[in-house]
């Protein structure tokens, strides 16, 4: 390990790569989670590199979702024949770590890029991911839909109180009192833990510490958000009871049968491509204070691969995460540009004179907590997203659901513990 870590940094001191072997192949894991023509982006961006870094060949794997890719990564990395580089949620760093599967990026400049996005990307002093497709989450709305109810079609609501009664004032019944159109949607299925920390972070808890070995799922400002979350369905009837898909939210959104959704600013492009009226977005409402997690995923370098694909891999990272290409990236996806220069370039500028909703994750960011991230983390997660949903669909009182979470999470971590 120490010799291909010496040869990262080697090369990143010198200033250059130099020449690799003749076709030195990286593999590169990438999900597909989010909807949109990514792929094609994807492989412009990789033949581009090709282009501009000749005996380096870029081989995209499209391995489905961040759960599908995590463990084919992992499974192929036991096996010994690893990808070079993937996409993976930042979340798994401590995962990788423990599997001692990656190698962190000595020499990196990891300063380019916004701290929020290297709070889940840095430990014991290191650097194991670079942001490449990161996000927030951010509320849309339908802004004739708001205008139909009376509200006023620019502002979306800012606080807790002021989504409740906006989503009342939104939500529409038939002669039979079936609902045709609900006030909000916050989907629990897919990354219901992430959702959640939408409500926790404005209510001023977060929900592990920065080592990633205790979590705090049973604080009662957690308790508060989980009942907030679930009183919106039970007892305000202004979104659907149970659990809410993440995949047919924006498809929801699209067709009128909500009013205001939670979700990822990597939808933004989908939905300034789909939605067939005025929409806003704003930064998430608060209840103690503004605040979302960070999402998305980082590059990582796998440990396995030769020292020269380590190498190129590590010069493909920083290739896709220039300003420029982290601009262009953000507009052509809807994720945040990871590094603030990228906000500063001519094509960034002019994009978001005519697009400034593009904006709103930028500025959220500078009220951003780390997503969370724990050592043994699939099963931490899921943990939490047990308790969760057994809320939301009335098998266990809020208290009750985060206890039973912090008690399995405590568990699992005991021995991660110094």
């Amino acid at each position: 390990m120490k010799t291909a870590l010496k040869l990262i940094a080697a090369v990143l001191t010198a200033g250059t790569f130099g020449a690799f072997a003749a076709d030195t192949e990286i593999t590169f894991y990438y999900p597909v989670a989010v909807g949109g023509p990514i792929t094609k982006t994807i492989d412009r961006m990789s033949a581009d590199f090709e282009k501009d870094n000749p005996g380096i060949k870029v081989k995209p794997v499209y391995a489905g979702t961040y759960q599908d890719t995590i463990v084919k990564a992992l499974t192929a990395h036991k096996a010994g024949t690893p990808p070079t580089t993937a996409v993976l949620l930042s979340t798994d760093m401590f995962t990788l770590i423990d599997e001692d599967a990656i190698v962190p990026f000595d020499g990196v400049d990891a300063s380019v890029y916004y701290p929020a996005f290297m709070d889940n990307s840095q430990t014991g002093g290191k650097t194991w991911g670079i942001p490449f497709q990161r996000s927030t989450i951010v509320l849309y709305w339908n802004k004739e839909l708001f205008k139909e109810a009376g509200l006023d079609p620019e502002k979306a609501p800012a606080s807790w109180k002021e989504m409740v009664e906006y989503a009342q004032k939104l939500t529409r019944r038939d002669a039979a009192g079936n609902v045709t159109q609900w006030g909000v949607q916050i989907p629990s299925s897919g990354f219901p833990y992430w959702l959640f920390q939408g409500l926790t972070t404005p209510n001023g808890v977060k929900l592990m510490n920065a080592e990633g070995t205790e979590t705090y799922f049973d604080k009662p400002e957690v308790v508060e958000a989980l009942q907030y979350w679930v009183d919106l369905g039970r007892k305000h009837k202004v979104m659907p009871t149970g659990v809410i898909e993440w995949g047919t939210t924006p498809k929801d959104f699209f067709e009128k049968k909500i009013a205001m959704m939670w979700t990822t600013t990597g939808n933004l492009t989908n939905v300034k491509n789909n939605a067939k009226f005025d929409f806003g977005v704003a930064m998430l409402p608060q209840s103690k204070r503004r605040g979302s997690p960070t999402g998305g995923g980082n590059f990582y370098v796998f440990k396995k691969a030769s020292k020269e694909q380590q190498a190129a891999a590590v010069k493909f990272a920083q290739w896709m995460t220039t300003a420029d290409r982290a601009a262009q990236w953000g507009m052509d996806t809807g994720y945040v540009a990871v590094r603030p220069d990228a906000w500063k370039t001519a094509k960034m500028v002019e994009y978001t004179k005519g697009f400034p909703v593009a904006l709103v994750a930028r500025d959220q960011l500078a009220f951003s907590v780390a997503e969370l991230s724990t050592h043994d983390n699939q099963r931490v997660t899921k943990a939490l997203n047990d308790g969760i949903q057994a809320a939301l669909t009335g098998a266990k009182e809020p208290a009750a659901a985060m206890k039973d979470s912090q008690a399995e999470a405590a568990r699992i971590l005991r021995s991660y513990k110094k």
